[in-house]
């Protein structure tokens, strides 16, 4: 099992939330990104840069991830990619995409799209807050339990 990070857009607290727990259960996690990621020197943690442009990161995350891997993503058209493929996708507010619950997230995405389209303001994600982060680890350390054997 491996962890890959769509980390373009992912909040560096919910980095080192990840860091630690790749260290503390030798768990490889891969951070994907079209700059330059400083990560920790770490056995466990690496990060790719790759090239500028739409989805790059995305389409090497699909491409490298296999079953039973778990991305972090907000990204919800990746995480209905990975899912395809046996992965697991996790939002960095800690809740996780499901081939139950990936069509409604895709539907809801386009549907604020088409309204931002047209001109309508639709705010923004709410700023991640404390609860966010506790939710993100605790799933995050749940998951891992279960998945991760040491």
């Amino acid at each position: 099992m491996q962890i890959w990070v769509d980390a373009d857009a992912c909040p560096n607290v919910v980095k080192e939330i990840l860091y630690r727990a790749a260290e503390r259960l030798s768990v490889p996690t891969t951070l994907v990104a079209n700059q330059y990621l400083n990560t920790p020197q770490s056995a466990v943690i690496s990060s790719v840069q790759v090239a500028a442009g739409f989805d790059v990161a995305d389409n090497y995350i699909v491409q490298k991830c296999h079953a039973g891997d778990l991305v972090i993503t907000a990204d919800i058209p990746l995480a209905s990619e990975v899912i395809e493929k046996g992965a697991h996708a996790l939002n960095p507010r800690g809740e996780f995409y499901t081939p139950e619950n990936i069509r409604q997230r895709l539907n809801m995405r386009d549907f604020m799209d088409q309204l931002r389209s047209s001109g309508i303001d639709t705010g923004g994600p709410a700023k991640l807050n404390q609860n966010d982060r506790q939710l993100f680890a605790n799933q995050l350390d749940r998951f891992l339990a279960k998945h991760v054997t040491k």
